[in-house]
């Protein structure tokens, strides 16, 4: 039997160890599920991961403004995504408008 906790675990806590486990292996999906995270809602309302080929991840933009203005922001987007992800690791980010934007 296993010892008692004297205290509620915290809920993030928790969930980590789910998520971790019911999360799809490949790249791609980690990085879908941590995108919102690392690029902040409104960010994510606009432009979301849609494919990953040799750890550059491809991602569809609503408009060319946002696919434009998220290639200035890749070094600061990869490295919240690689933090999130290690010991996974993106190595580029390749935005494209309109592709693929039916989620």
């Amino acid at each position: 039997m296993s010892p008692r906790r004297s205290s509620p675990r915290p809920i993030g806590e928790a969930l980590g160890g789910v998520r971790a486990t019911a999360e799809p292996a490949t790249l791609l999906a980690a990085v879908q599920s941590a995108w919102t995270g690392a690029a902040g809602e409104r960010i994510a309302r606009q432009a979301h991961p849609v494919r990953e080929r040799t750890e550059v991840v491809t991602v569809a933009c609503a408009a060319a403004t946002w696919a434009q203005e998220l290639d200035l922001l890749q070094d600061e987007l990869l490295e919240r995504l690689n933090r999130s992800l290690a010991p996974r690791r993106v190595s580029a980010l390749r935005f494209v408008v309109g592709e693929e934007l039916g989620r």
